[in-house]
């Protein structure tokens, strides 16, 4: 390991590899329990997958930007560490598969070299900030939402507030009301406004609240109609201190925000919102416009004129994948990636061959696929060849011939059935039965392996989401299928309703009879959503309920995608805890090591983050006196009161005033030294105290 420690200029980065690196060595010698470092390890992009004994490694790429630098480095790491394969995922990361648990500070170490993250793009954290793709280019655009969303992800990356969420949570940014990054399905989406007081523009954000997708998909709430740009990091921390007090711990399928929400009520979470503010680290925070520059546009030089070998089929593409920019005389060029999966020696000659006709930027994009910039029309032909050349030249992006899909039980845990083999049989559907489909992008079809929506099903005008049935007793593979959602526009949105379950070879007739339906009874310009609302559920549900008939099954249905042996349902639940531990002292070592560092914030003069570490330390050490008593409280705020209920008002622990009272003196007062140093004191004493009691009580019960 020492090779590559004294390569890397961040400091902070160095000693986050060099700890992962120790823990990954406790955990190997048993001195670490498996929950603790699943944990970190999910917290550092680290992923169990389906097969025992490799990762899934999740690269954080904030809203989805690259250079090629940094496109060519991952390739080098998945060729080194991985299968030869970069997966681009819908929240805009690059996924990278097989990878050995040992050798993951190494990997991040070279990551690093090229400012490149795997920190929090897993677990319970603030997930990777997403954006249009086209933001900076947009001609609908008010501004480039970039920098906003970079500001974002700056902010909250190793924030003390988002490190231990009960669950993940995910930001969007919009370019503009079209909601190509689906605010509406976002914990915090925002879609750019621009109003004009006193003869002065001002920027700010529509905001969205409590969205989500997951098993089950929710529409997010409008909260704001004008949130100031300066005020974006203040709420967007006021909202995570309340995710973090209020949301729940135990019950991992009403952990999200979206469950607050109908938990509370959306005034009621509002209200906490407001309470929040004193504490936040910032009350205004200027957003440096200029963070993320637009990348430089080739040089304009005389370029040979490429011929292509099928002007038809480039036509199509040209009309299809590419668009003017709002720059005069520059378009922007969409690669569709089939599955999300672009083999690294592709990813190699596309690159070179790209080089000097768009711009060293590349955008992965929310279906998976790649944007370039700043193409002149000249190079367009040059560029379709080099696509053709590896495979990558298909036109229709983002219409219902461009599937997204999650990889299922490729490498997934949690899949149930094959997603990646529907999506390329569905889209040879569409290819050959539907060619002239490839110029809608109003309709879409999502897959996703199981029920969480990593595919975006949930939000799809057909979604499709992996499941099983049974018939002469074996289990068939099957495909639930999910029709009527869809982008609305301006942070509105739809999620689908669930209407049938079929088996999975039968999804193609499905696909078949549902296309054929809509284009023979739909009116001019009826979107699908609106052609659902107008036939209602029960239509489609009639008219697939023939393919539902288990009693008509052959021997290959019992057989899923891509396979040739009789289907077995096999779903993990991530890796399991195999021992026996002492949660209790494990909660309170965590706490002392809380409390190092919110004595570090202090001494550095972050006064925040050494207040919010405090906090963290009282949750821990409660926590750990609770569940001694049996006492298992299902989020931070029920921690709290817990304590109070079973140790302060029994009398067993004296605090004035109560539990409550001192803990929550963190929403009461500005982060300055003065309260920093009283709450850290009291912090101290609480869990000295504490440690101590739990000392003298194992002794005499030992």
């Amino acid at each position: 390991m020492q090779s590559f420690r004294t390569e890397l200029e961040n400091p902070v980065v160095e000693k986050e590899i060099i700890e992962l690196e120790r823990k990954i060595r406790a955990y190997r010698e048993g001195t670490m329990v498996e929950d603790k470092f699943k944990s970190l390890r999910l917290a550092r992009g680290i992923y169990g997958q389906r097969q025992p004994g490799v990762q899934m490694v999740r690269i954080k790429l904030p809203f989805g930007k690259a250079t090629f630098k940094q496109l060519l480095r991952i390739s080098d790491i998945s060729d080194e560490y991985a299968i030869r394969n970069l997966h681009f995922t819908t929240r805009q990361d690059i996924q990278i598969h097989f990878v050995s648990l040992d050798r993951t500070p190494e990997l991040w170490a070279k990551l690093a070299q090229d400012d490149i993250t795997i920190r929090e793009a897993c677990g319970n954290t603030v997930r990777n900030v997403t954006a249009s793709p086209q933001a900076g280019i947009d001609p609908e655009e008010p501004f480039d939402v970039s920098p906003y969303a970079h500001a974002t992800f700056s902010y909250f990356l190793r924030n003390p507030i988002c490190q231990e969420l009960g669950r993940k949570f995910k930001f969007g940014f919009s370019s503009s009301t079209r909601d190509t990054a689906f605010a509406f399905g976002q914990d915090l989406g925002f879609i750019p406004k621009v109003r004009t007081v006193n003869g002065v523009e001002e920027r700010g954000f529509r905001v969205i609240l409590g969205g989500g997708l997951g098993a089950q998909p929710m529409a997010g709430h409008l909260v704001h109609e004008f949130l100031p740009e300066d005020q974006l990091i203040p709420y967007s921390e006021s909202v995570l201190r309340v995710f973090d007090r209020y949301g729940e711990r135990n019950n991992r399928n009403k952990a999200r925000f979206k469950y607050l929400i109908q938990k509370f009520g959306l005034d009621e979470v509002k209200r906490l919102i407001d309470e929040e503010q004193i504490a936040s680290k910032v009350k205004t925070f200027e957003i440096d416009r200029d963070a993320v520059p637009q990348p430089e546009p080739p040089a304009l030089s005389p370029i040979e004129a490429a011929s292509v070998s099928d002007p038809i089929a480039y036509e199509v593409w040209k009309k299809t994948n590419t668009w003017e920019q709002k720059q005069a005389g520059f378009y922007a060029v969409y690669v569709k990636v089939p599955t999300g999966d672009m083999p690294t020696k592709d990813a190699r000659v596309l690159i070179a061959g790209i080089r000097g006709h768009v711009a060293d930027e590349v955008r992965i994009t929310q279906n998976q696929g790649l944007l370039l910039k700043f193409a002149r029309e000249e190079s367009l032909p040059h560029i379709y060849n080099v696509l053709k050349e590896i495979g990558f030249a298909k036109p229709g992006f983002d219409s219902v011939a461009d599937v997204t899909t999650c990889p299922g039980t490729d490498t997934c845990n949690l899949g149930i059935s094959n997603s990646t083999e529907m999506a390329r049989v569905l889209e040879s559907l569409i290819y050959n039965e539907y060619e002239d489909l490839v110029y809608d992008r109003e309709l879409k079809i999502k897959i996703s392996g199981c029920m969480n929506s990593c595919g975006q099903h949930g939000i799809a005008n057909i979604g499709i989401h992996g499941s099983s049935l049974k018939a002469a007793g074996k289990v068939v593979p099957a495909a639930q299928i999910m029709l009527g959602g869809g982008v609305l526009g301006d942070g509105l949105g739809r999620v689908a309703e669930r209407v049938i379950k079929v088996p999975s070879k039968r999804i193609v007739a499905a696909v078949r009879l549902l296309l054929d339906d809509y284009l023979a009874n739909s009116t001019s310009d009826e979107r699908f959503h609106d052609y659902f609302d107008r036939q209602t559920k029960d239509y489609f549900y009639r008219m697939l309920k023939p393919l539902a008939d288990l009693t008509t099954l052959v021997e290959d249905e019992f057989v899923d995608w891509g396979h040739q042996e009789t289907y077995e349902q096999a779903i993990g639940v991530g890796e399991c805890a195999g021992v026996v531990i002492d949660l209790v002292a494990v909660l309170l070592f965590e706490a002392e090591e809380k409390l190092g560092w919110a004595n570090e914030s202090y001494q550095a003069g972050a006064y925040a983050d050494a207040i919010y570490h405090a906090y963290a330390v009282y949750i821990s050490t409660a926590k750990a006196l609770l569940l001694d008593k049996g006492v298992h409280s299902s989020t931070q705020i029920a921690i709290i009161r817990d304590f109070d209920k079973n140790f302060v008002e029994p009398g067993e622990f004296l605090l004035s005033g109560g539990f409550e009272s001192r803990v929550l003196e963190i929403n009461k007062h500005e982060p300055s030294e003065a309260f920093a140093r009283e709450y850290l004191a009291g912090a101290i004493d609480f869990y000295q105290t504490v440690a101590a009691k739990r000392s003298v009580t194992a002794e005499v019960n030992g």
